[in-house]
């Protein structure tokens, strides 16, 4: 007997016994994946034209004037006062820069003189006239001459109140352009006054995306820096031309009021992403986006049922932000599903929630 042969025969009996225990032992213990959950909520979507733009002083309109100015000169001078400084709220009407009037006032002066000689000569022409000594036309010249004064001396006032420079509009000094004992030419801009509880926002709106909107549409803005709290504006004008360098149609958003606080009111020249509402979506189903999966041309969802996670084919709808519209059938509000792990999950497999 050939006990060698015997012996390898056995060997070879245990390593196949032990693979096939080994081989049972796996087929028996369960696949279990680590998963995060998170449920079907049923809520309101909304469909967003983006655009960026720039804040601006409202337009002038027939009801008001613009909400900025720039404060100019009538005539030529020297300025002598500055009655204000930059950053400060002015009422309308206020003075604000005065220039020299020491020309003006001695013409004020010498017209008033003219005034006191005319209206004295006419009372003499008016006594002598009574006595009839004085013919008519002495009489009339007198009248005319005193009217030729007084109209020298309205005129002189009148220079004279052009030396002093008043507020168009209540508003907030941004910029001074002088200094005292600076000259300035006629029509020289001396400040700059912006009204900042007046002020709207002015969007570039692609005009592919711009036949969707309408005025009243909400609008909601931010700055773009990792702004959770944007505030919101309605659509009050939308332009019926298109700019033909950039093919964007320009609209104007003004800010509804309750959201422009001391601290969070808009800034002149401020740059802000803008979300216009052109669709609402009332009681939609939706998830977090990250809880899809797309597999070819199937988009799936991992729906927890006990312990297990089944994967579902679904139909995907609108998003909005981080969640998306799904529906399919079985599928309802409450329903727990997978939201973070769901890729690489077999179409059933057993589950572990992590916290």
């Amino acid at each position: 007997m050939n006990f060698a042969f015997l012996g390898k025969g056995f060997a070879i009996s245990t390593l196949l016994f032990y693979v096939q225990f080994i081989n049972a032992d796996d087929s028996e213990i369960p696949t279990e994946v680590p998963v995060a959950t998170g449920t079907i909520i049923q809520t309101t979507l909304h469909r967003y034209v983006f655009a960026y733009g720039i804040v601006e002083p409202e337009p002038a309109t027939k009801n008001q004037p613009a909400a900025s100015a720039k404060l100019a000169t009538a005539v030529a001078g020297v300025i002598s006062q500055i009655e204000c400084e930059e950053g400060q709220l002015v009422k309308k009407g206020t003075p604000l820069f005065v220039l020299d009037t020491r020309v003006a006032d001695a013409q004020i002066a010498k017209s008033k003189v003219a005034v006191e000689f005319a209206r004295n000569n006419l009372a003499r022409k008016q006594k002598l006239s009574i006595n009839e000594n004085i013919s008519l036309k002495l009489y009339d010249d007198a009248r005319q001459l005193l009217d030729t004064a007084q109209s020298d001396l309205q005129s002189a006032q009148t220079q004279r109140d052009l030396l002093t420079i008043k507020a168009p509009l209540t508003a907030t000094v941004e910029t001074i352009h002088f200094k005292v004992g600076e000259a300035v030419g006629q029509g020289s801009i001396v400040a700059d006054l912006i009204d900042l509880q007046r002020l709207n926002i002015v969007l570039h709106v692609p005009s592919a995306e711009a036949t969707a909107l309408n005025t009243g549409q909400t609008v909601f803005i931010d700055s773009g820096q990792n702004d959770n709290h944007p505030r919101e504006g309605v659509i009050s004008y939308i332009s019926s031309q298109i700019d033909l360098l950039t093919d964007t149609v320009l609209v104007r958003v003004a800010p509804v009021a309750k959201n422009c606080t001391e601290k969070t009111c808009w800034h002149p020249g401020q740059f802000v992403h803008a979300r216009i509402v052109v669709e609402t979506l009332n009681n939609r189903l939706v998830v977090p986006v990250e809880s899809l999966v797309i597999n070819g041309k199937s988009t799936l969802l991992a729906v927890v049922e006990g312990d297990k996670a089944q994967q579902r084919e679904v139909t995907v709808g609108l998003r909005d932000g981080s969640f998306i519209e799904v529906s399919g059938e079985g599928l309802h509000q409450g329903m727990t599903i997978v939201t973070r792990g769901a890729y690489g999950l077999p179409s059933e497999t057993r589950i572990r929630v992590i916290k």
